[in-house]
């Protein structure tokens, strides 16, 4: 690959192996200029936008939601290639085999699937709906099979809301940018290591449940191959360049939201990390600074596409079609160095070259240090788009380190390694009126005698 080796790497050492903050420690450029290197969009870029945008108008028009496959149950590889315009795309890949149409995950709940298909004149697949009525315990099933009374009288009086019985998971963001820097073949390899490490006389619960885990993770790393093989790629070995890094980078974020219908699906913080492959390249003269920026616009195309099945109670409690793609760019390294790069430039100017948008969630991650003109150009972006959300480093980073990544729209946790259970929302209000009142519902007029 060329780069410079980074502190830890030692073939055969998986802990230290499997390190995408040491390479990027080792290899990234810091960039201290301003925002004049930055370039229009290619005529590639607008042709491809335009569809878009058509395409924006007519789910629009369509009640805001374009099309949706009932008769397939998603998963990483269950849909076939889909493409906008494979003739001007430089990124491909969709969650469907088609832009903006939307899939159904039966595994957190087949009400809320079939409700959702309902609001749109859709109807989920007989078969689907039996098999997850009758035969399939889904997460909503078992969430609700282990509520107590005063649970359940808290969720249906509204006490409680947000309850995870929705979701198939809390909050996390999966480090994506490992399967560019090491191939999927070496994360198998390691979760293989990892289950040798568990191959133990005593088979306790937590041995078994762990086991179970890692097998399940090897098969989705299989299954990303596949996925990525029906577009004609083979990301089994580490991307080459900077165009690879991308495609590699997004496939492996794809397979996660072809998978997980969750809350928040956040993108982590690649920006840094893909400034090393566009930067080597840039100096070998391989792609043009347009070419950078036009991988950077069709990466960014791709995240604004997506698209989750949802109830339009969703929506209109979270003010719109939300996913919370959220994208960590900028703030400070714990040696003092900025991690702001041209490609955090870069990332942030596809508010100018295809407008704002509140997807992916461009989120600053700001500190008194940073390079001013960075700072300049970032108020400069915010005051013309409304787009970027601002965090504190100066605060995080001491917690954190710096490479954490914020999940849904405020929350941090370091990439890849750890994860949040989601809670739930208590209305204060109402439950001073439940005390005042002995426990009686001022709207339906009923006692719920829980110990809330």
């Amino acid at each position: 690959m060329n780069f410079k080796q980074w502190e830890g790497f030692k073939k055969g050492d998986w802990q230290s192996y499997i390190d995408v903050r040491s390479f990027i420690q080792t290899n990234y450029t810091p960039f201290k200029g301003n925002k004049d290197f930055l370039v229009a969009p290619t005529s590639k870029t607008k042709e491809l936008w335009n569809e878009i945008l058509e395409l924006y108008k007519k789910e629009k028009e369509n009640g805001g939601v374009l099309d949706i496959d009932t008769k397939t149950i998603s998963t990483i590889s269950a849909h076939e290639a889909g493409y906008i315009n494979k003739d001007l795309e430089e990124i491909v890949g969709l969650q469907t085999d088609k832009p903006l149409k939307r899939a159904i995950m039966p595994f957190g709940g087949i009400k809320i699937v079939e409700k959702s298909c309902a609001a749109y004149g859709k109807k989920v697949d007989s078969d689907i709906s039996y098999i997850f009525n009758n035969i399939r315990k889904t997460h909503n099933d078992g969430v609700f099979s282990v509520y107590t009374p005063d649970i359940r009288a808290a969720r249906s009086s509204h006490l409680i809301t947000g309850l995870p019985d929705g979701y198939g998971r809390g909050r996390i963001i999966g480090d994506y940018r490992r399967v560019a820097l090491y191939g999927v073949d070496t994360l198998i390899l390691e979760k293989k290591e990892e289950l040798n490490n568990l191959n133990v006389d005593v088979l306790t619960e937590k041995i078994i449940n762990e086991r179970e885990e890692i097998n399940e993770q090897i098969l989705a790393l299989e299954q990303l191959k596949v996925m990525a093989l029906k577009y004609g790629f083979d990301i089994s070995l580490p991307a080459n360049c900077a165009k690879e890094a991308v495609q590699w980078t997004y496939f492996a974020y794809l397979a996660a939201i072809k998978d997980q219908n969750g809350a928040a699906m956040s993108l982590g913080r690649v920006s840094t990390f893909l400034d090393i492959y566009i930067e080597r390249d840039l100096q070998n003269g391989i792609i043009t600074e347009e070419q950078a920026q036009e991988l950077m616009d069709h990466f960014v195309i791709k995240l604004r596409l997506v698209r989750f099945l949802r109830t339009p109670e969703y929506n209109e409690l979270f003010s719109g079609d939300p996913v919370w793609v959220t994208e960590s760019i900028g703030g400070m390294g714990i040696d003092g160095r900025t991690l702001v790069t041209k490609n955090s430039y870069r990332m942030l100017h596809t508010l100018v070259n295809l407008g704002p948008a509140p997807e992916p969630n461009m989120t600053v991650l700001w500190s008194t240090n940073l390079p001013q003109g960075f700072k300049d150009f970032c108020a400069d972006l915010s005051i013309k788009t409304s787009s970027i959300q601002y965090e504190n480093d100066d605060l995080m980073r001491k917690y954190w380190g710096d490479d954490y990544g914020i999940a849904c729209c405020v929350s941090a946790m370091r990439i890849g390694k750890q994860m949040q259970f989601f809670g739930a929302r208590c209305n204060l209000a109402k439950t001073l009126l439940y005390a005042i009142n002995g426990g009686r519902d001022e709207l339906s007029r009923k006692t719920n005698n829980t110990s809330i």
